[in-house]
């Protein structure tokens, strides 16, 4: 595919041309939390929320630095919705997803299209989603893709991505589509060799950046998470991390590899309607059979199933962690649990045992 550049000016008339065709979803700015950064680096602090195109002030449109708070999977499959393949669905055109989302992605096709049956709801939204990526120039306290050799940069899976350039942008396509809709548009001109060289620097330099920042996290690599998370099984350190737990379910929710859900029904007028929900395995009952009987019945049996699962289950099954280094889990934990230190403290351990 081929490399583009638009200026900043032109970027709200594309999105206005796409949404003629596609429920649009931006990002734009909110104040967030500020977490400390152990190297005292001056990370950025604000969020961004993704939104209609139509519901914003254009001048409130910006492009995100790092990923969005909520999880790309919202797109994809509801967290609270009736299974009706009649309903009509607009398609969704999304700005802004990052590389850490795209390859969640990976996770979600699995299980959602890679069985013996395919989630219809879920194949429909994922053919129909036009994905317009963007690379990370910047990231939060709590992003750790590069300890996952995951860059802070696309580099496959989207339609579109968007590399900040000065103020503008320069462009690649990742799909036909993708390319149709750029050659059709009469906003982009081709990218010079002076541009793509620039870009290249300073993707370059954030890799850099995030790289000087992980290294304090002290992140195992990824290549012996499982054999950590295994050999960990019985590891006090499941107990110790549990403790701060209050069964909240945001580090579920807010995972953009967690997929579990409920299916139940719902008295409509004189039809049962299917609902589906998504499910949290740090909850109380998320195991329970009815019979009553709950294999995880303690909070720090439901931590350490998450972590085998993502850690252990997937790279069994597809070769691949079931964690994108998103951090997302790490900013909503009211009790502060933190899966890069959780992974750091299995490691000493299986370390210490060694010797």
């Amino acid at each position: 595919m081929d490399k583009y550049f638009i200026q900043k000016k032109d970027t709200a008339k594309f999105l206005d041309n796409l949404s003629r065709d596609y429920g649009v979803y931006v990002p734009y700015r909110i104040k967030g939390k500020e977490i400390p950064c152990d190297l005292n680096l001056k990370l950025p602090t604000d969020d961004y929320l993704l939104e209609s195109w139509d519901r914003i002030k254009k001048e409130d449109f910006t492009f995100n630095e790092y990923r969005a708070i909520e999880p790309l999977r919202t797109f994809f499959a509801f967290p609270k919705e009736r299974l009706r393949l009649d309903e009509e669905e607009k398609k969704a055109a999304i700005f802004g997803v990052k590389n850490c989302d795209l390859f969640s992605l990976k996770i979600q096709d699995f299980v959602f299209l890679d069985g013996e049956a395919r989630d219809p709801f879920y194949e429909r939204r994922r053919q129909n989603a036009l994905l317009i990526s963007g690379d990370c120039p910047s990231f939060k306290e709590t992003c750790f893709c590069r300890s996952l050799d995951i860059n802070p940069y696309p580099s496959e899976g989207f339609d579109i991505n968007f590399s900040p350039l000065d103020e503008n942008f320069l462009v690649d396509t990742g799909s036909q589509r993708g390319e149709e809709i750029i050659k059709s548009s009469g906003l982009f001109n081709h990218a010079t060799p002076a541009q793509i060289s620039r870009r290249d620097e300073k993707r370059n330099s954030v890799v850099k950046r995030l790289t000087e920042h992980l290294a304090f996290h002290q992140i195992p690599p990824k290549d012996v998470l499982q054999e950590i998370v295994r050999d960990g099984y019985e590891s006090d350190v499941w107990r110790e991390e549990a403790s701060s737990c209050v069964e909240c379910g945001g580090c579920n929710l807010s995972c953009d590899t967690c997929h579990c859900f409920l299916l139940s029904e719902d008295r409509l007028k004189d039809t049962n309607e299917k609902i589906r929900a998504w499910d949290a395995c740090l909850y109380a009952n998320f195991a329970r059979v009815a019979g009553g009987a709950n294999p995880l019945k303690r909070r720090y049996q439901r931590l350490r199933n998450r972590y085998l699962k993502k850690f252990d289950f997937f790279p069994d099954n597809i070769k691949l962690n079931a964690c994108c280094g998103c951090g997302r889990c790490i900013d909503v934990c009211p009790g502060k649990i933190d899966i890069r230190r959780i992974l750091r403290r299995l490691n000493e351990e299986k370390s210490v045992s060694a010797h």
